[in-house]
């Protein structure tokens, strides 16, 4: 029940980091350099709760580690880059709904077949049930949200940006598996977390220095970042205890119901940030088919805890 309710939270902190990033951005006036400020203060976060609680000895076993163990933080930045190239050309809500669909569909498949090191739990039909409920759930949300004509335009006209996003989702259950094997590779979670950040933000940082190649992407600035409100550098610490989290969570009750209750505590707190308009983000209506849609999700994230 602990494990439950904590991954619900977790799931929630995402929406705050979501707030927090776009804040940055702002700032920073790079989507890119924002997202790599946000992931390097990550990982000196976690740097150094792994030198306080004693485990910087822990990195010494890299070398023993295989090397697919290693690269978990790289999910991250696919997830990142995702949302950059999408949300201008799919809207926020359609490319959220379709990250977590992605998200559902690669822990099931995770779960079902037991790949990456998780341990294999058979489909049953309470698992299939409560996965199929969450994805038409985050539809509903997405149609309720964005407007019915909006999705079927995007779905028509997009199919190449819809896969991005889906493969963008799916990249957050396998890096949370991939996690899971460093965790025991090390033995120490602080440090695992802490190495698949740095590998996040690496990789990050060769994407902004692309992009900055080709032009692609404007060149940060950093004199207004005295303007970002204090919970606008919250994203990193919000992402490590999600990645943090994820990757503990796994191997002890399973990819679908991690990833499950994460999504549902976004969802949740979304809706009460958009009432409010909280976070400085604008207000909108909540209608009925979106509640609908929340309530459909919350069944099937039940559904696939009892699986």
């Amino acid at each position: 029940m602990f494990a439950a309710s904590f991954l619900f939270f977790v799931g929630s902190l995402l929406a705050v980091q979501a707030a927090a990033n776009v804040q940055l951005s702002r700032a920073v006036g790079s989507p890119f350099g924002a997202s790599t400020l946000q992931l390097g203060i990550g990982a000196v976060l976690l740097l150094a709760l792994t030198a306080m609680a004693g485990a910087l000895g822990a990195f010494g076993s890299l070398d023993d580690a295989a090397p697919w163990h290693l690269v978990g933080g790289v999910g991250s930045a696919v997830y990142i880059t995702a949302g950059i190239l999408l949300f201008p050309r799919l809207g926020a809500i359609v490319a959220v709904g379709l990250f977590v669909a992605g998200q559902m569909l690669a822990s099931l498949l995770l779960d079902s077949f037991g790949w990456l090191g998780v341990q294999r739990e058979p489909l049953d039909a309470a698992a299939a049930a409560g996965t199929g409920a969450v994805v038409v759930g985050v539809l509903l949300v997405v149609r309720a949200q964005a407007g019915g004509d909006a999705l079927e335009s995007a779905v028509r006209d997009r199919a190449g940006w819809i896969a991005l996003a889906l493969v963008g989702g799916a990249a957050l259950p396998l890096q949370g598996a991939v996690n899971a094997q460093l965790r025991a590779d090390l033995d120490a979670p602080i440090a695992a977390g802490a190495f698949s950040f740095l590998v996040a933000t690496v990789a990050m940082a060769l994407l902004l220095t692309v992009s900055l190649g080709f032009a692609a992407t404007a060149r940060p600035r950093l004199r207004q970042l005295d303007r970002v409100p204090w919970w606008g550098w919250l994203g990193g610490l919000c992402g490590a205890v999600y990645v943090t989290s994820v990757f503990l969570l796994i191997p002890e009750i399973g990819a679908a119901p991690t990833i499950a209750l994460t999504v549902a505590g976004q969802q949740v707190a979304s809706v009460f940030v958009d009432r409010f308009g909280l976070l400085a983000l604008p207000r909108r209506p909540i209608s009925r088919a979106r509640l609908t849609g929340v309530a459909l999700l919350l069944t099937g994230v039940g559904l696939v805890q009892l699986a």
